[in-house]
């Protein structure tokens, strides 16, 4: 493995849940979210080798993933309601006013409590907290519930 990579598999395991908890704070929308800070590591993967692993890792994912999540909210404005989409926008446009050392608020106690609202079952609770918060997959979380991956994987999206 080379530097790089290893320096992006240490940023995922140190910020990957503090930059996403941000973000779904930011944009109300995990789906956004998840995708946004998952394109800023593939971005990472491209662009730590060739231009160096940045001083603050978690600022250079942060501000990758509030560019990535801006870009689908814009997109998604088309198709969202108008209100959703603006206030999204507004709060990412006043993100960029954090503090300029790289530390971002940790909005991680937060994502806790949101998903282990009570409308959830506890192990759909524990399963949302592992894969959002610890960035487990699917696939470690149906084995450490000792359950096949079928019976824990999401069903898929119907298209209609």
């Amino acid at each position: 493995m080379s530097v790089a990579a290893a320096d992006i598999a240490q940023a995922f395991r140190e910020h990957h849940g503090t930059v996403l908890a941000r973000l779904i704070r930011l944009t109300g929308d995990f789906d956004v979210a998840e995708d946004a800070v998952q394109q800023a590591f593939a971005i990472a993967l491209t662009a730590w080798p060739r231009d160096g692993v940045p001083c603050s890792a978690q600022a250079w994912i942060m501000t990758a993933a509030r560019n990535r999540a801006i870009d689908q909210l814009r997109y998604a404005r088309r198709f969202l309601p108008r209100a959703a989409a603006e206030s999204a926008l507004e709060n990412l446009a006043a993100a960029v006013n954090e503090p300029a050392d790289g530390h971002l608020p940790d909005d991680r106690l937060r994502l806790i409590f949101t998903c282990c609202h009570t409308a959830l079952a506890p192990e759909a609770r524990v399963a949302l907290t592992l894969h959002t918060l610890c960035g487990l997959t699917t696939e470690q979380i149906a084995r450490a519930f000792l359950l096949p991956l079928p019976a824990l994987a999401p069903a898929p999206k119907s298209s209609v």
